[in-house]
């Protein structure tokens, strides 16, 4: 054996993992301590690890320890409950469990030959998924890393059927030469679409760009006729505004013409579960769509879903199968772009097994209900709210735009609390996001009374 090669034996590998348990845990207990936002201090500190490459390993133990003491104090807390920024919610103990769970495992999840108890909990969690946000039932759901990915996906699908339809064969011919696509987005759609159509090659020049509302949602008096080899994306929670096309008016007059619709549901979905419903009416009616677990559902994150109402259309997109390889083609590795990949359905398994539906519901309907509460007391202190407050966002604006910068900067700098900046009508706004189970009653009331503090005198 090669004398430089040392790996630990069983017991050194459990002590590390139970040293690992100690430093999580504690890192879990402090969250509502913590600053949200790390200080220059913490910052300065990450130059500690930076260090050459070594010639020998160094302690195990050692290693996780650096990583603890340094790295700890310099991580966002979008954990805990301060956090306000972007939506990406708090991960729920039974779904980092699992995630513990799984990283013993550690298991090749893109077929079942490779993990049958993944392949199983997968399938019934897609299942579920379809449920609990009604939609058609035997979709295909791809378990992803992000709406990113799964956008990929559904869009990869998306062209390719049509032009199977038109007689092109795209897998042997690729896309010289093929019948021209239609692509159509909304002005508001958001970034990850756009580099999903970018990756994609469609061409930002050559797609249809459809302006939006006052609202942010899709003006359909200005969407160009739709033909069979059109590919409508709508929206379900803008990104600013939380506002919903209007599905129940578009899809009817898409699926009439043979268009083919993707909604990018990463957060918005999830308005299904609630009593918030009415926003996704006739959403249904798409045929793909994205979500994501790690938003919402509050599952860690690189855990979205790319869902398709045909299976066939996405299972041959992205199948996989090789000579050493094959399988159904629901495994996900024929649904998803990842070849050897995690089971990001078990988390998904966790939390819709621990909330159940009326757990999910209620997640939701008390996160709206924070944002209006923080929206009627942001009015009330003479702030600018600038949406209707349909679901989680709170998009606000200060007297002027100098007060709009300064109440983010020191909000941010108070290490209290993090909300990001945004851009609205040309102007800067702030953008207060609700999306952790961990946020409750008191951190919505030191929220605002941060936020009365930074205010300035009112507007004349």
């Amino acid at each position: 054996m090669n004398p430089n090669l040392v790996f630990p034996s069983t017991l050194e590998e459990l002590e590390l993992l139970r040293d690992a348990d100690l430093r999580a845990n504690a890192y879990i207990a402090s969250l509502s301590e913590r600053r949200v936002f790390p200080d220059a201090a913490a910052l300065d500190r990450l130059d500690l690890l930076d260090n050459p490459l070594p010639e020998e390993g160094h302690s195990r133990i050692e290693g996780l320890r650096l990583l603890d003491e340094v790295g700890s104090p310099a991580t966002v807390v979008s954990n805990g409950p301060n956090y306000f920024g972007f939506v990406v919610g708090a991960a729920l103990p039974e779904a980092i469990a699992a995630e513990r769970l799984m990283s013993a495992w550690d298991q090749n999840a893109g077929l079942p030959l490779g993990s049958p108890i993944a392949a199983r909990l997968e399938q019934i969690a897609a299942q579920w998924i379809l449920e609990i946000l009604d939609l058609p039932r035997g979709s295909a759901v791809g378990f992803g890393t992000s709406a990113t990915a799964c956008t990929i996906s559904c869009l990869a699908a998306a062209r390719r059927a049509i032009l199977g339809r038109e007689g092109w064969n795209f897998d042997a011919n690729g896309l010289n030469g093929a019948p021209e696509i239609y692509l159509i987005i909304s002005e508001a759609a958001h970034i990850t679409v756009k580099k999903a159509i970018r990756l994609l090659g469609f061409g930002m020049k050559r797609i249809t760009i459809v302006p939006v509302d006052a609202l942010g949602r899709m003006d359909l008096t200005r969407l160009p006729p739709l033909t069979s080899r059109s590919i409508l994306c709508l929206q379900a929670g803008e990104v600013n505004t939380g506002e919903f096309d209007t599905f129940s008016d578009v899809l009817p007059l898409a699926n009439a013409a043979g268009a083919w619709v993707h909604v990018d549901g990463a957060f918005g979905l999830w308005a299904r579960t609630s009593s918030r419903r009415g926003l996704t009416e006739g959403i249904e009616l798409a045929d793909s769509w994205t979500v994501d677990a790690h938003k919402w559902l509050n599952t860690p994150y690189d855990c979205a879903m790319a869902i398709c109402k045909r299976p066939e259309d996405l299972a041959s997109a992205m199948n996989s199968d090789a000579a050493y390889s094959t399988a159904s083609a629901d495994a996900q590795k024929n649904l998803t772009l990842e070849f050897s990949r995690r089971a990001r359905g078990i988390p998904v398994w966790a939390v819709l097994r621990s909330l159940g539906r009326r757990g999910v519901a209620a997640m939701v309907e008390q996160h709206c209900a924070f944002a209006m509460r923080i929206a009627d007391g942001l009015r009330n202190a003479g702030y600018e709210v600038l949406n209707r407050v349909v679901l989680n966002q709170v998009l606000v604006r200060g007297n002027n735009d100098d007060e709009t910068r300064t109440v983010i900067a020191r909000a941010q700098a108070s290490g209290l609390v993090w909300f990001g900046s945004t851009v609205w009508d040309g102007r800067p706004a702030f953008r207060i996001s609700v999306s952790s189970w961990r946020t409750e009653e008191q951190h919505v009331d030191q929220l605002l009374q941060l936020l009365v503090r930074l205010k300035g005198p009112p507007r004349l």
